[in-house]
């Protein structure tokens, strides 16, 4: 079975990182726009309702312009804006989310693809909250640095401008009121946000996600070791996202930004001192392949019911 897949948005960032992944597969095939039609309504509506899966890479209101031109019962939708991320009736595209995840996006027609930062932080969160490990009132931090390609457009013209990098290291989302907080609350199992205090990197992709805590605090104190199990268990077997063995992590001692290079992976540490009861979880992925096309073309391959790990980068 051969299945038509429309991308909305083909020519952006995350729009063409997806092309890549797709292209030369024979159990795809694909409808496209000329570029004197890309933004023409009655084409898109054409398109949009010809396609078996439709992949959103639009700004929100695009998005949601672009689900409302969809009349029929049948067209299935990724979605990779902000747009529909929390929004009933969606399904969240992180399928390693919790188990049954998986199934649930099997049999979903509209899918919300993850933020880049809500990956990370979910990935290191939720299974220590489903394990009763982390109190759901606790107060969370996250931070971490990000590649500016993840600011889209305006930002990746910013920092490969003439005048040169604007800096090396910029800390934004100073308001606390940042759009990825809503998916890492509702997704987490959180009862509360957490602070959630991004940066910007002079790289142009790759990320590094960083919860601490206080393990000395918490109801039980669990060690290093009990945090460890519980991800290492979450996602045993996963051939996205590993877990590096806690000698590993006390022998590398950092992680580097680019530490999963252009790559679909998901790499997550724990590093922990039991004597000061204290852990930092870090997550380290590629803002445009797990945090986005990457993210996108496993959702595709889940809900086509194609090999999970087909036209990724591991």
């Amino acid at each position: 079975m051969t299945h038509k897949i429309f991308i909305d948005g083909g020519i952006g960032t995350t729009g063409l990182e997806i092309v890549e992944r797709l292209s030369g597969r024979p159990e795809l095939s694909f409808i496209t726009l000329d570029e004197d039609k890309r933004k023409d309504a009655a084409a898109r509506r054409e398109a949009l309702n010809a396609a078996d899966i439709v992949i959103l890479c639009l700004p929100d209101d695009a998005a949601r312009e672009a689900v409302a031109l969809i009349d029929n019962d049948r067209t299935r939708v990724i979605d990779a804006s902000t747009a529909h991320r929390v929004a009933d009736g969606w399904t969240y595209g992180f399928a390693e989310l919790e188990p049954g995840h998986r199934e649930k996006l099997a049999n979903a027609r509209f899918v919300s693809n993850p933020g880049c930062w809500p990956t990370g932080f979910l990935a290191l969160v939720r299974p220590l909250v489903l394990g009763g490990l982390l109190p759901a009132d606790w107060p969370v931090t996250v931070s971490g640095a990000s590649g500016y390609s993840g600011g889209g457009k305006a930002m990746i013209a910013e920092f490969e401008s003439e005048g040169g990098a604007p800096s090396a290291f910029r800390p934004y989302g100073l308001s606390l009121t940042h759009k990825h907080i809503p998916e890492m609350l509702r997704y987490s199992g959180l009862s509360h946000p957490p602070i959630f205090a991004p940066a910007v990197a002079n790289a142009y992709r790759g990320m590094i996600v960083e919860v601490p805590l206080q393990l000395r605090a918490m109801a039980g104190a669990p060690k290093v070791a009990d945090i460890h199990a519980a991800l290492a268990n979450a996602y045993a077997g996963s051939p996205i996202v590993s877990v590096a063995p806690l000698e590993e992590s006390a022998v590398l001692g950092q992680v580097a930004i680019e530490h999963v290079g252009a790559t679909d992976r998901l790499a997550l540490f724990v590093f922990g001192n039991d004597d000061a009861g204290q852990v930092r979880l870090v997550a380290a992925l590629d803002n445009l392949g797990k945090g986005a096309a990457g993210a996108a073309v496993q959702n595709l391959n889940i809900l086509a019911g194609l090999p999970e790990t087909a036209g990724l980068r591991l």
